[in-house]
């Protein structure tokens, strides 16, 4: 073997069957090799295990079909049907999460592909009533598809929902350092989705697959406490004079909050709330935070706020301004896990600095 073909075809290191390493090994490779064609050809079919090309291991909708969303959606998300479905000739009606009697109508009145919700909603945190959208969804022949990110990855799993999509990037990678998404759903349902994956580019890279492998091993311990701090934080904002309206599904006073119980075994850590004074006042508010980082996102270590500049929906109309619930003076907090006592003394000096 001369020199250039030795560098790229180095000695192949295999592992012993009885010598596993503690932490999964990173793959680095775009492509897997067989040594036999016909195992290729069964690997392709599905027929034994094995991995054939990074890329291989979405849409659900085609042009003339009908997709039900709601205004408390996540902005990219209405992008999503406003935008990019509708240039392929797929329409949307929009109603509101708590609308049950327009949903009925809606479904009953034309064939629709999918209902797409998300429970708690985006930053207002309302809750969706899963077992009833679930199943008028299903009487009417819809897929029933939930953006289950801000409940996290181990709840709402015991309804009979057709999709769950997750933004791994939050609570699942837990640091800010990685972007990711899953759709998990029957194995006939992704089946029919993964050959778009392939084109789309809608899989992970070897590095960011093992970032988020290693984030879930801390993820109870993080989302739990990050949920403690965040009932501490929403009940101290919901006594404060500067605080016009706290959304926090495990405050009693949440309208959402006995369907929460019924649904969740934690709340969340995304506290949201209206400021008096308004956006000038949420502005003064950010700025004058310590521990807060002004940036999108949620769900990792270190605190997050969002000011009224930047949750503003300025693809709705001021009817669905109104049904979506935020308003001139929303803040959105994503609860980290600083010290509770100190993130209180800086929503306390920041509240006071916005007066």
């Amino acid at each position: 073997m001369k020199k250039p073909t030795r560098l790229n075809h180095p000695p192949v290191v295999e592992v012993p069957a009885d010598n596993h390493p503690v932490v999964a090994p990173i793959y680095q490779t775009v492509k897997f090799e067989f040594e036999r064609v016909e195992e290729a050809v069964r690997a392709g079919r599905g027929q034994r295990a094995g991995f054939s090309y990074l890329r291989t291991s979405n849409p659900l909708t085609r042009s003339g079909d009908h997709v039900l969303g709601f205004v408390e959606s996540y902005g990219p998300t209405r992008h999503l049907m406003q935008r990019t479905l509708a240039k392929f000739g797929v329409e949307h009606t929009w109603l509101s999460i708590e609308d049950m009697a327009g949903v009925e109508q809606v479904l009953g009145s034309r064939p629709t592909r999918l209902v797409l919700f998300e429970s708690p909603t985006n930053p207002v945190n309302k809750i969706a009533d899963l077992p009833e959208l679930t199943r008028l969804a299903h009487a009417h022949g819809a897929l029933a598809v939930l953006d289950n990110t801000f409940a996290g990855v181990h709840q709402h799993g015991e309804f009979e929902l057709d999709l769950y999509l997750h933004s791994l990037t939050k609570y699942v990678s837990g640091h800010g350092d990685v972007m990711g998404g899953a759709a998990i759903g029957s194995a006939e349902l992704i089946r029919t989705l993964r050959p778009d994956f392939t084109v789309l580019g809608g899989t992970l890279d070897p590095h960011a697959a093992y970032l988020l492998q290693r984030g879930l091993k801390t993820y109870f311990v993080r989302y739990r406490a990050q949920c403690e701090s965040a009932q501490r934080v929403a009940e101290f904002l919901a006594q404060h004079p500067r605080v016009e309206r706290v959304y926090y599904p495990g405050l009693a006073s949440h309208p959402g909050h006995a369907r929460a119980r019924a649904q969740m075994s934690e709340f969340g850590a995304v506290v949201s709330f209206d400021i008096r004074g308004g956006a000038d006042a949420g502005q003064r508010f950010t700025d004058a935070l310590e521990y807060f980082s002004m940036a999108a996102s949620v769900g990792a270590t270190d605190s997050l706020v969002m000011p009224p500049q930047l949750l503003a929906s300025r693809d709705l109309n001021e009817a669905q301004r109104r049904i979506s619930g935020v308003g001139p003076g929303t803040v959105r907090l994503s609860i980290g896990l600083e010290d509770i006592d100190d993130l209180l003394a800086d929503l306390s000096q920041a509240l006071a600095a916005a007066a």
